[in-house]
């Protein structure tokens, strides 16, 4: 083994344990990974910086692109509008049919944008009908997977796949070549998850206060007499500016302020409605002198909306905003990877967000270090706020549309009220689309080019707003791309594809060819368990073409094996993206994806390594 291999087994275990402890952002780590390979001389600064013109990388945003404009013109909002028809239907009947119409639309679209789609659908028929959402999220999220496995440009793990293996010699995939495979593996698994249906969890669907338990979070305190708040304004006191205490209204002679402005002066017998946990309460109790009121009055006075013209609007000042005259609601929020507010805490987000509104609290995503759902209310806490991650936020009605224009935000409450399409946009669209894969699929133009063109006649016939494409393309996904192609090009450079291959072959000697792809498989399944498929799909695919050469075998069905195990990690919940987002949303645990989705997994690799062991 040269001193090359060892640096670059010293960087990919150094990569693979970023990615699975979450130490730092993706995109964070594909930075990182491209200066180390640059500056140990196991790439040359050109090949470093190849990913940001990989035509994989290029393919996958022109995709990511597409699906922005399938999302904000409805046509995935249409394609699946006849969802709320089945509400009726039997769950072993309802389950099977989400299933088949997620995969077929991810089959063409982002998996992930598909899954955000049903995520809300789910969302309401569950509050409106009682349909058990953890009963349909985590088979429509599967489904959706399984459906991307079934062409060419289903994934960007496919892309990825595909372009480092004809990179490296192979010849390159056709856009329907495997899709008899993965439908395959599609009506197995539609089979065994609607079985599985009755061990799902069936929790009855709460509303946010159940959910979020409100009520804790708010406090109702009275100004005495002798507080040093007296006659100060909002500004002056520690109302203002305090990222532990929020101030939501403020209540006098029985009339409710919203969202009282800064300039307002403080009197005695005003009360105050404040976001506040039990510490900082009882410090503010003593050194405030404030009354704490009957907390049943908070209920009342909360769901009161009574606004008018006060007495004192005399030494408001003129800059002070007029009182929200509308109710206020409560709003959940999904983080998706790349999301604007993800790596802030509590506190941070309080003075970040648009004016007016309020984040109550974190609900944490589990993950392989925090294995229960963790409930974040205190400001102070110094945990961040990361993908997959509900945050609460309380807001008017007024403003509560502008968290549409935050990145990789969804909201994920039923008034969702987004401005309906017009026809024409989302006919045009959808032709579009079928075009992009008309093209791709006869050959005409690769899927890169293809891809390419339809955003472009897209953007000539202002279908697409490129504004909101900044705002909504995943930037991570891209960046990580980037910085992990150079790292597959590393591992071909210094010979360390070729030397584990060498010892896998050595360790297979004289085994059946089930037991090799059987083995490769189980391997690049497991990684992707733990870490990015596309990540898993960039180590794995030279490693396992470096075994075909060693064995004289054809590429493909190694390839294939790459392709399809990358994708499977259905036995943990931070494999696969949608996994990740529906984990928290599902109120699933950790064992539902172990087991039932690692009982899934194993059907795969078997029915995988029997069927491509066969086009050997």
């Amino acid at each position: 083994m040269t001193w090359e291999i060892i640096l670059m087994f010293v960087v990919l275990l150094t990569t693979i344990l970023l990615f699975v402890f979450e130490v730092f952002p993706i995109d964070k780590i594909a930075f990182f990974i491209i200066i180390s390979l640059i500056l140990l001389g196991l790439v040359t600064p050109e090949e470093g910086i190849s990913g940001f013109s990989n035509s994989a990388t290029i393919a996958v945003l022109a995709l990511m692109i597409l699906a922005i404009a399938m999302e904000e013109n409805g046509v995935i909002h249409w394609l699946t509008s006849g969802m709320g028809k089945v509400k009726s239907l039997p769950l072993a009947v309802m389950a099977p049919i989400f299933m088949f119409v997620s995969a077929c639309i991810s089959a063409f679209i982002s998996t992930t944008a598909v899954v955000i789609v049903f995520i809300k659908i789910v969302n309401q028929l569950s509050e409106k009908f009682n349909v058990p959402q953890s009963k349909l999220l985590l088979p429509i999220s599967f489904a959706g997977i399984l459906g991307g496995s079934c062409t060419l440009m289903g994934t960007s793990t496919n892309l990825i796949v595909n372009s480092v293996s004809s990179n490296l010699g192979a010849e390159r995939l056709g856009f329907f070549e495997f899709t008899w495979l993965g439908l395959t593996f599609l009506g197995i698994s539609m089979v065994y998850l609607t079985i599985c249906l009755k061990w799902l969890p069936r929790e009855k669907q709460k509303n946010l206060n159940e959910n979020y338990h409100i009520e804790e979070y708010f406090t109702h305190v009275k100004i005495n007499a002798e507080s040093a708040l007296v006659g100060k304004k909002i500004k002056d006191g520690f109302l203002y500016n305090n990222p532990d205490v929020s101030l939501l209204k403020l209540i006098r002679k029985n009339r409710v302020h919203n969202a009282p402005g800064k300039y307002i002066t403080l009197k005695a017998g005003d009360e105050l409605v404040l976001v506040c946990d039990l510490e900082n309460l009882s410090r503010i109790n003593q050194s405030e002198n404030l009354d704490i009121c009957d907390k049943d009055k908070v209920d009342v006075y909360y769901q009161t909306a009574v606004t008018s013209t006060d007495e004192d609007q005399d030494q408001v000042h003129a800059e002070t905003e007029e009182f929200e005259l509308n109710n206020r609601v409560f709003v959940e929020l999904l983080m998706l990877p790349g999301a604007i507010l993800l790596g802030k805490t509590l506190g941070e987000l309080r003075y970040f967000m648009l004016q007016d509104a309020t984040p109550i609290a974190i609900k944490k995503r589990k993950t392989l270090t925090h294995f229960k759902e963790r409930m974040i209310r205190n400001s102070t806490d110094k945990l961040l706020l990361k993908a997959g991650d509900r945050l609460l936020v309380e807001v008017s009605k007024e403003k509560m549309l502008a968290f549409e224009s935050m990145e990789n935000v969804v909201m994920l409450q039923e008034f969702d009220e987004v401005e309906q399409p017009s026809k024409f946009k989302k006919y045009f669209s959808l032709a579009v689309l079928v075009a992009v894969v008309g093209m791709a699929a006869s050959g005409l133009f690769s899927i890169m080019v293809s891809a390419l063109t339809g955003v472009g006649v897209l953007l000539l016939t202002k279908n697409l707003d490129l504004e909101k494409v900044y705002k909504k393309v995943n930037w991570q996904i891209f960046f990580l791309l980037a910085g992990m192609i150079p790292l597959g090009v590393a591992m071909h450079n210094t010979g360390a594809d070729m030397w584990i291959s060498e010892q896998l072959l050595g360790l297979l000697s004289g085994q059946s060819k089930y037991v090799i792809i059987g083995v490769l498989f189980f391997i690049t399944m497991f990684m992707s368990g733990g870490i990015s498929n596309n990540a898993t799909a960039i180590i794995m695919t030279p490693i396992a073409m470096a075994v075909a050469q060693g064995m004289d075998l054809d590429y493909t069905p190694f390839i294939l094996t790459v392709l399809f195990a990358s994708n499977f990690s259905f036995f943990t919940p931070v494999g696969y993206q949608t996994n990740t987002l529906i984990y928290s949303v599902g109120n699933y645990k950790f064992k539902h994806f172990f087991i039932i989705g690692g009982i899934l997994s194993l059907i795969l690799w078997l029915t995988a390594t029997f069927l491509l062991t066969n086009m050997l």
